[in-house]
């Protein structure tokens, strides 16, 4: 089966690519992730996952679109209900870079976060396959998240500190506890 797999990040992918080939399957990874802000993180991650490719030996296309503003627009004014646009945004274009591309199926290693709305992601994937024509292919990688952050620590790979938007970050720096004297 020739599988499209959208990389959010090089940390989330280890053992995804790895449950795959352990199927079967030889993965084709996908960058595409428009929705990471500021440029210098999605070039972070972006460089990272190209570099940790390379060392694994993984396929790796790279749709290279820094959307901040196309991003901004998509979401505005709904910010709290913008992983919808986020999520749907990622599998249409996996979809179709799949479905223009021979691919049989694709999916996403967002489905390792336990951090992400995983029923959100399948439905995303799900309806973008439907658009395209192109199976989706639903894995539950989250049982693995913590094996394969431990395996990216230990390899030293860039590992970011929250979800990829700029909202996110945002929401990061707030749940922050105050400093002493200061509130």
């Amino acid at each position: 089966m020739k599988t499209l797999l959208h990389i959010c990040c090089a940390p989330c992918s280890i053992k995804c690519v790895e449950t795959l080939r352990d199927e079967g399957i030889e993965p084709v990874g996908f960058w595409f992730n428009p929705n990471i802000h500021p440029f210098t993180e999605y070039k972070a991650r972006k460089n990272t996952l190209t570099d940790y490719a390379a060392a694994i030996g993984l396929t790796l296309a790279v749709e290279n679109n820094y959307g901040l503003r196309t991003f901004i627009e998509q979401v505005c004014p709904d910010f709290d209900d913008r992983c919808g646009y986020c999520y749907r945004v990622r599998m249409e274009e996996s979809a179709r870079y799949a479905a223009e591309h021979g691919f049989d199926s694709f999916s996403t290693t967002l489905l390792i976060s336990p951090y992400q709305k995983h029923d959100m992601i399948a439905a995303a994937g799900e309806a973008a396959g439907k658009q395209y024509g192109v199976s989706f292919l639903y894995r539950d990688f989250r049982p693995r998240f913590r094996e394969g952050q431990a395996t990216a620590r230990a390899l030293g790979l860039y590992m970011q500190k929250y979800c990829g938007c700029i909202f996110s970050e945002e929401e990061r720096y707030q749940k922050r506890k105050p400093e002493k004297g200061t509130q």
